[in-house]
C-alpha cells in the first residue's frame, strides 16, 4: 500500500495557492455586487461582514435586492435556501472523497469552505478531500471577494457613473458564465431559462399577480419553474468516477 503522507501545513499552503486565482475572478464580481449593496442601504463594513459569512454571489445578490425591497426576515431566509440548495449537493458529492474517521469538526470545515469554484478545484484533486486544503482556498478566495464588496460599495460614490455602469455589467456577466455552459450541454436548461426570464415579466405585470411582493413572487417562480422542470426534463443519473489513492494523504493530528 502507497501512502501520500503531508503535513496539514503544507496541504493548507497547497489551497491558499489555488484560491489565488479564484480570488481574483471573485474580486471583479464582488466590487459590482458592493455597487448593488450600497444602493440597497448597505455601507462598507456591513458589506465586508456579509460577504466573509454568506459567500454566495447569487444569494448575496438576492438577499441584498430583498432587503432593499423590504422583504421579512422569512422570506430572506427561504429565499437563501432556495437560491443555496446546490451547496447540498455539492456537500454530498465532496463527502464522498472524505476519509472515513475524519472528525465532524474536519468535515465542517469542508463544508463550509464549499462555492462553486473552490468545489471545482477540490472535488478533481486527486485522493482524499482534506479540510486544510478547502481552508486554504476559502482564505485566499473570501478575502478578495469580501474586499471587493467593501471596496465596491465605499468607491462606487467616487467613480464616474459611466465606471460605475461599466462595472455592475460584470454582475449579470457572472450569471451569463454560470448558466452558458449547461445550457450548451442540455437544451432543456435553456429553455428552463427563457420560460423563467418571461414568468418572471409576466408576474410583474398582471394585474393580480403583480399585488405579491417581489420576495414572494420570487420564491414561488423559483420553486414552481424548478419542481415542473424536473417533472418535463428530469436529469440522468450520473455517478462520478472519483479516483482516490489508498491511504489517502492527509494527517489530522
Amino acid at each position: 500500500m502507497t501512502t501520500l503522507q503531508r503535513t496539514n501545513k503544507e496541504i493548507f499552503a497547497e489551497g491558499l495557492k489555488a484560491g489565488i486565482p479564484i480570488g481574483i475572478g471573485y474580486f471583479a464580481v464582488s466590487f459590482s455586487l458592493g455597487i448593488i449593496a450600497r444602493d440597497c442601504g448597505f455601507n462598507a463594513f456591513q458589506g465586508f461582514l456579509t460577504s466573509l459569512t454568506s459567500y454566495a454571489s447569487a444569494g448575496q445578490y438576492v438577499g441584498f435586492t430583498l432587503y432593499g425591497e423590504a422583504a421579512t426576515l422569512l422570506q430572506l431566509i427561504i429565499m437563501m435556501i432556495v437560491t443555496n440548495a446546490r451547496y447540498l449537493l455539492m456537500g454530498v458529492a465532496l463527502n464522498q472523497k472524505v476519509r472515513e474517521g475524519t472528525s465532524l469538526l474536519h468535515r465542517i470545515m469542508i463544508g463550509l469552505s464549499i462555492t462553486d469554484e473552490i468545489f471545482g478545484v477540490s472535488i478533481a484533486r486527486p485522493g482524499y478531500a482534506n479540510p486544510y486544503f478547502g481552508l486554504g482556498c476559502w482564505i485566499s478566495a473570501m478575502s478578495m471577494w469580501s474586499v471587493g464588496n467593501a471596496l465596491g460599495i465605499a468607491v462606487g460614490n467616487i467613480l464616474p457613473l459611466r465606471a460605475v455602469s461599466a462595472l455592475s455589467v460584470a454582475l449579470y456577466g457572472m450569471f451569463l458564465a454560470v448558466i452558458i455552459p449547461p445550457i450548451k450541454k442540455d437544451k432543456a436548461i435553456g429553455v428552463a431559462v427563457a420560460f423563467s426570464f418571461a414568468a418572471s415579466y409576466l408576474a410583474a405585470t398582471i394585474p393580480d399577480i403583480q399585488e405579491i411582493s417581489p420576495g414572494n413572487r420570487t420564491i414561488l417562480l423559483t420553486v414552481i419553474i424548478a419542481i415542473a422542470a424536473a417533472v418535463i426534463a428530469p436529469r440522468k443519473n450520473e455517478q462520478p468516477d472519483i479516483h482516490m489513492k489508498e491511504g489517502g494523504e492527509q494527517n489530522e493530528t
